[in-house]
């Protein structure tokens, strides 16, 4: 949930790389910030709580090194601050880490009685001080590297310097990304491909336990049994720019506005050849019986409705699970279920633990992620990829777009296969497709400051659907949580009466989602119901459906189109409505508080 950085090689202005690269991986969250680097053959240490910004300032741009490593920190174990920052130093070992040591406090208590004493609250210091005591007794940090992957339970990808091989970093991964990437200058290790495209796009995946020894003018890469091993270089087709605003104020901003495009790339690929494509550029899933989708946030909500258009178009039974319940579930070997692992990142922890649980058992894996040659999509039986492009804000948006538009592909290539769909319908709903990039610019274009204007200063608010809207409120009310911070919740509508409804008084906003004709009527009448109550209503329906009711207050009309695509439309309004109301209250929108963009631990 933190980023991580390495240099090593011939370029001098190693701080003032590794702070603009800690700087592109701001997005995966973080509350410190730290570098170490090898001065005159001696590590030194900066780091400081809060923004990049304050560690900038406390560094010394002028000095030539060219070697070192950064972190930024997500609280896990311990409070933000600087002493729980990383780097952490035992002895002669200089240790960052991202990820979650699970058996830190036993290795605590039994380090204790070594000698060691520790000054922060932090999992990681724990582990350098293990790796500390392992390197005075063999002298070799690979080997103690070799023997740490047996010693430690959990999650982590570690980049170290030790004070008697000042002129190496070496690195280690299990269940954390990292990466490899080869430059004319020298070697980088970091969490995530931007921070390396400033200066190269040639990159090496690193897999579980695999060890990386870096030279200035070299690299080694060993398996657990220190074996040397050769790995495949890959090569970064996109640029830079998707970690810059182009304008806009905000990354969340410039992504929404990207949507169009992620549409275009994403589903038309599918469609270019008729059902050709469809059928051949999709994994065959006639076999199945039965699907599980799993996912974590937005994923889940995406799979949500995931769920109602295969089941309406395929007429295949689908659950939906939180992966972090998923994975502690009983499961049962069919070879005629499929998991469906949803996953941005393609790294978060609980659905890439989801997954291997379900191979454990037998069952076929279908993964749907943005980042090509991530963990779950390389260790998924199949994968569908998104193309939404590098997502810089936290709060996803096109990235969750896109993962609808797969969700709708799956359900049209099910469908046909199963000839519950014929040929005219593929027919028309490609049309349809071909419009919809068209369709999202004129959802885009329309104005919501003024519903912003409306809610920014409430304390609760309420997001009402049925059947499939009922996923896009949960969807909406997520996005005025993560960046807006008031109190949201999304509620099927019919359960109002249950309970809830008792919450509603005198201008409590409602924001009520209505696109499915089969339960309008009976989504209007709850609507009503809070109407009665005094709610304030702000109705979101499509064109088709709007008619002279008088009961909203505010009205969000979007373009009408195939069932199968109206979610697509139906979301755009509701992101940007957040990011209006983030707006008005001067919030951190693309680094929400408290939030990683990618959740690495459990």
């Amino acid at each position: 949930m933190c980023g991580i950085v390495g240099y090593i090689g011939k370029d001098k202005n190693t701080l003032r790389n590794l702070i603009n690269s800690l700087k592109i991986l701001e997005y995966r969250g973080y509350d410190s910030a730290g570098i170490a680097y090898v001065k005159n053959k001696t590590v030194k240490i900066i780091k400081e709580k809060g923004k990049i910004e304050a560690l900038e300032k406390k560094i010394n741009f002028n000095e030539d090194v060219t070697i070192g490593m950064g972190h930024t920190r997500w609280a896990t174990h311990g409070e933000p601050s600087i002493v729980n920052s990383h780097p952490h130093k035992v002895g002669k070992i200089t240790l960052v880490h991202n990820g979650i040591i699970e058996n830190y406090e036993e290795l605590k208590k039994l380090l204790k009685e070594f000698g060691y004493k520790f000054k922060s609250d932090t999992d990681t210091e724990v582990v350098c001080a293990l790796i500390d005591k392992l390197y005075n007794e063999k002298k070799d940090l690979k080997k103690v590297l070799s023997k740490l992957v047996n010693l430690i339970k959990g999650s982590y990808a570690f980049s170290i310097i030790s004070d008697d091989e000042p002129d190496t970093i070496y690195a280690i991964r299990k269940d954390s990304p990292l990466i490899l990437a080869l430059s004319n200058n020298g070697y980088y290790i970091a969490s995530d491909v931007p921070a390396i495209l400033n200066h190269t796009n040639k990159y090496i995946l690193i897999d579980n336990d695999e060890i990386i020894e870096l030279k200035k003018d070299n690299y080694f890469i060993y398996n657990s049994r220190l074996e040397p091993i050769q790995k495949k270089v890959s090569i970064f087709e996109g640029s830079i720019n998707s970690s810059i605003k182009d304008g806009y104020s905000h990354f969340m901003l410039k992504e929404i506005h990207e949507e169009d495009k992620v549409i275009k790339d994403t589903m038309f690929p599918y469609i270019e050849n008729g059902i050709s494509s469809l059928i051949d550029k999709m994994p065959d899933l006639k076999k199945y019986e039965n699907i599980d989708i799993v996912a974590c946030g937005s994923a889940y909500h995406a799979g949500l409705i995931g769920k109602t258009l295969i089941e309406d178009y395929a007429k295949i039974p689908v659950n939906v699970e939180i992966a972090s319940e998923y994975r502690y579930k009983t499961l049962f070997s069919n070879s005629k279920n499929l998991v469906i692992l949803v996953s941005q990142s393609g790294e978060t922890a609980d659905t890439l633990s989801s997954l291997r649980i379900a191979k454990e058992n037998n069952i076929d894996t279908l993964a749907i992620v943005n980042v090509v040659g991530s963990s779950i999509a390389r260790e998924a039986k199949e994968v569908l990829y998104i193309k939404a492009g590098y997502e810089i804000a936290v709060a996803t948006t096109k990235a969750y777009l896109a993962q609808i538009a797969m969700f709708s592909l799956i359900a049209l290539n099910l469908g046909y296969i199963n000839n519950l769909i014929n040929d005219n319908q593929i027919e028309d709903i490609f049309n349809q497709i071909y419009k919809l990039p068209k369709l999202i610019k004129e959802v885009l274009n329309e104005d919501y400051s003024k519903i912003a204007k409306k809610i920014y200063k409430e304390k609760d608010i309420f997001f009402i659907g049925r059947k499939i809207d009922y996923p896009i409120a949960m969807e909406g009310s997520l996005k005025l949580k993560e960046i807006a911070y008031i109190h949201s919740e999304a509620y099927a509508a019919g359960e109002l009466k249950h309970g809830t409804i008792s919450l509603i008084q005198k201008n409590t906003p409602i924001i009520a989602i209505a696109t499915d004709k089969n339960v309008f009527s009976k989504t209007i009448s709850n609507i009503k119901e809070v109407k009665a109550r005094g709610a304030y209503i702000i109705y979101l329906t499509t064109s088709n459906l709007n008619n002279e009711l008088n009961f909203a207050d505010t009205k969000i009309i979007v373009p009408q189109i195939s069932p199968l695509l109206q979610t697509i439309l139906a979301i755009i309004p509701l992101q940007l409505i957040a990011f209006e109301t983030a707006k008005l209250k001067g919030c951190d929108i693309d680094k929400p508080r408290n939030l990683a963009k990618s959740v690495t631990v459990e």
